[in-house]
């Protein structure tokens, strides 16, 4: 009977043979974080696709026979070694390293406090990388780094001022998750619209948004439940955008 953990902190890691030094916790001999003891709906842990040798950090569903991947940590510099680990650096930083100790994926945040740092696997499918050191405070998340999918409560974004886009990728092929041509994410214009782009270049747009749909988007009935834009003002001009 092995005991199922949700989170780990900077004096743990995941690695080919995980045993975390955290909180007297022992993960299941599949070496897997699950989003939540018990049930969990996802999973994150390293993977592999049929056929290939290459291996990948990963959020994957919990309960589907079929290997259902959600979020891939290291989808351009997959491990091709056989020792590799994920932990939180001693800069606070979750990363993803191979058998020489290089690190193939960071978070890359700056983070003052790094001895609090803790990682956790919701049941959203969110990984939050978070600062204990004065209540919760989230300094990354795998919603605001997507890969191909689109999950409930996730955000596709677009923050003119800050330069930041969160957008859905394509994986290259079924069982190559680098990136591929196509990327989905919001552009403001002069008033927000949903953006399809072929290799950076425009290849679908639905029309700007009426306040309740997009207008040029035929089937309305498939997004307009739960799908919202929320334009934040900044001295009066709209920028982070949010669908």
């Amino acid at each position: 009977m092995h005991e199922q953990v949700n989170k780990f902190k900077k004096s743990s890691a995941l690695e080919k043979n995980w045993n975390p030094d955290v909180d007297n916790c022992s993960c299941l001999e599949n070496h897997y974080i699950i989003s939540q003891i018990g049930s969990g709906v996802f999973r994150l842990g390293f993977f592999s696709f049929a056929n290939s040798s290459n291996r990948y950090v990963g959020i994957l569903y919990n309960q589907i026979p079929v290997q259902t991947v959600v979020w891939v940590a290291n989808r351009n510099k997959p491990l091709k070694d056989s020792s590799r680990i994920l932990n939180i650096s001693d800069y606070g930083n979750l990363v993803v390293s191979n058998g020489k100790a290089e690190v193939v994926w960071s978070s890359h945040v700056n983070n003052t406090a790094p001895n609090a740092i803790t990682a956790q696997l919701l049941d959203s499918g969110n990984l939050v990388l978070s600062n204990g050191e004065d209540g919760p405070s989230s300094l990354w998340e795998s919603f605001e780094d997507p890969s191909n999918a689109f999950l409930e409560t996730m955000k596709i974004s677009n923050d003119v001022k800050k330069g930041r886009k969160v957008e859905i990728k394509s994986w290259k092929s079924p069982d190559d998750p680098s990136d591929g041509n196509f990327s989905l994410g919001i552009e403001p214009f002069n008033i927000p619209e949903v953006v399809l782009s072929n290799n950076n270049k425009l290849y679908f747009r639905t029309g700007p948004w009426s306040g309740n749909i997009f207008i040029g988007v035929i089937m309305k009935t498939v997004y307009i439940d739960g799908c919202c834009v929320v334009v934040v003002p900044d001295n009066g001009t709209p920028y982070p955008i949010s669908v």
